[in-house]
C-alpha cells in the first residue's frame, strides 16, 4: 500500500533537522499477543537503566519544540516523553491493545515519539501542517465523543477530514485510532538530530521486526519522510 505523507516546509522553521521514518502495514490480524508483551518488558527495563544515553538531550530537544508553537511543558509534552515518565515512575506501561503496547515499547525503548494510525479510516494523505484553529478534531471527554479544535499556529497532523493527532504528537484523534482488529495501518517514528540517525533507523527495523512477528504474514512497506511543499 503506497502512503504519500506530506510535511509543510514551515514545519522547518519549528523543527530544523526533523526527519521520520514511515511504516505502513497491510496485515490479516494479531497472531502472537505475546510479542507485544516481551517488548513492553524489555522497553522498561531500558528505561530504568537509563538507556538509549542520549535520550534526556532528544526529549529536551522536543521540549523546545512544543516551546515555539505555544506549548509549555506543564500543558503537555510529546508522548515518548510522557510514556518513559510513566514508565519511571510505575516501572510499567499501561496495556492497551498488542498493536499500541508494541509501538508504545519502541517508543520507550529509543526515546522517540511513535505514532500509529487506522489507515482504513483516513481521507487523502496524513499531513503535518500549522493549525488555523478551524480544523476539527474528535476526542474523548467524560467518556463521550466531542468535537474540539487545535489552537491557531499548533502543529497538527490530519487528513482531508480533520486533525488526526494535536500538538504533533501529544493527543491522537478517536478516528484513526488503531486496535488490534485494524487491518491497513500507518507507523510513524518522529525525530529531531539529538537522536541519532542510526539511532532513528535502528527503532524503526525494531519495529518492523516486532510487527512482523506479531502479525504474522503482513506486508509491510518502509521510508523516510521528506520535506514536500504544500503549493
Amino acid at each position: 500500500m503506497y502512503l504519500n505523507p506530506i510535511v509543510e516546509a514551515g514545519i522547518l522553521e519549528i523543527a530544523p533537522g526533523f526527519r521520520a521514518f514511515s511504516i505502513v502495514v497491510e496485515s490479516t490480524g494479531v497472531v502472537d499477543p505475546s510479542v507485544a508483551e516481551a517488548a513492553v518488558v524489555n522497553a522498561c527495563a531500558a528505561a530504568l537503566n537509563g538507556e538509549p544515553s542520549w535520550s534526556e538531550s532528544h526529549l529536551l530537544a522536543w521540549e523546545g519544540v512544543f516551546k515555539k508553537f505555544g506549548v509549555k511543558r506543564k500543558s503537555g509534552t510529546c508522548s515518548a516523553d510522557a510514556l518513559r515518565k510513566r514508565v519511571l515512575k510505575d516501572g510499567q506501561l499501561p496495556r492497551i491493545n498488542p498493536v499500541v503496547d508494541l509501538y508504545n515499547a519502541i517508543s520507550v525503548k529509543y526515546a522517540v515519539p511513535v505514532g500509529g494510525e487506522n489507515l482504513d479510516a483516513y481521507v487523502g494523505p496524513p499531513r503535518l501542517c500549522i493549525a488555523d484553529g478551524a480544523e476539527i478534531f474528535d476526542a474523548m471527554k467524560d467518556g463521550q465523543q466531542v468535537e474540539e479544535h487545535p489552537d491557531a499556529g499548533e502543529v497538527i497532523w490530519r487528513d482531508d477530514r480533520g486533525v488526526t493527532c494535536r500538538r504533533w504528537n501529544w493527543r491522537q484523534g478517536v478516528r484513526t485510532r488503531l486496535n488490534s482488529d485494524a487491518k491497513n495501518m500507518w507507523f510513524i517514528l518522529e525525530s529531531t538530530p539529538e537522536m541519532p540517525i542510526e539511532a532513528l533507523h535502528a527503532a524503526g527495523e525494531d519495529l518492523i521486526a516486532g510487527l512482523q512477528n506479531l502479525l504474522g504474514n503482513a506486508k509491510i512497506e518502509k521510508s523516510m519522510i521528506g520535506i514536500k511543499l504544500l503549493l
